[in-house]
């Protein structure tokens, strides 16, 4: 009986949990800032920092520089207290992504930034070298990279298509990230000068998830440049 018990209890965390990041990715595609911030409040633990995460991105996109800072210090607080009593691969891997951006909006503190970045990452590995995200944070990590610091479009490549082979397999948790590996993948294949494999990446980011807001203002700039050239 305990065992059933266990067993039903997990399925309903699983069912919860997907659900939680599907209305956070919803929010996050259509850059809804109010919903995004409804959802902090709402969700916990890991859902919780993940929606400070998606928060902090369209809130940069949209200029609200405040709420950014804010929103990552959330997530990263939160993600650093979940792994002091639950250490995993998907708490340090989402870390990994908040020091990533803080990087990218602070660069006076890219160093300290850098080192908590590796460590993050590194401690994922460690606990899970084939989770298909990891794989899609190390290869944005290596397309923003410079060459001098072990960087580069073609290993962002590599890395992209490790997390896409990861992503085929079933998953009722913690499930995002597949069109976000198509759409880097894209722009790595057009740093290299291939135009056809980036747009048929973004396309296909919309055939994982319809809704994809990145990957279908990418297409539509490609559009755009081709009728200028």
């Amino acid at each position: 009986m305990k065992t059933l018990i266990m067993i039903t209890g997990l399925a309903i965390f699983s069912h919860t949990a997907q659900a939680d990041i599907a209305s956070i990715d919803a929010a996050a595609n259509s850059m809804d800032i109010n919903k995004l911030k409804q959802l902090v409040v709402t969700e916990h633990d890991y859902s919780q920092a993940y929606a400070n995460y998606r928060l902090a991105i369209s809130a940069n996109v949209l200029g609200q520089h405040q709420v950014v800072k804010a929103a990552l210090t959330q997530a990263q607080n939160i993600l650093e207290q979940l792994n002091e009593s639950q250490a995993n691969a998907e708490n340090y891997t989402l870390l990994a992504s908040v020091y990533g951006m803080k990087i990218a909006i602070e660069p006076v503190n890219a160093q300290s930034f850098g080192i908590e970045y590796a460590n993050a990452l590194t401690k994922a590995e460690q606990l899970e070298p084939q989770n298909p995200r990891l794989k899609l944070v190390q290869a944005i990590g290596a397309y923003n990279t410079p060459a001098t610091y072990g960087g580069s479009p073609q290993k962002a490549v590599e890395l992209a298509n490790q997390a896409i082979t990861l992503f085929q397999a079933p998953c009722d948790t913690i499930c995002w990230g597949e069109a976000e590996a198509y759409t880097w993948r894209g722009l790595a294949q057009q740093a290299l000068g291939n135009q056809a494999e980036a747009l048929a990446d973004w396309q296909q980011a919309l055939t994982v998830q319809s809704d994809y807001g990145w990957a279908k203002f990418l297409i539509q700039q490609n559009k755009r440049n081709n009728q200028d050239s």
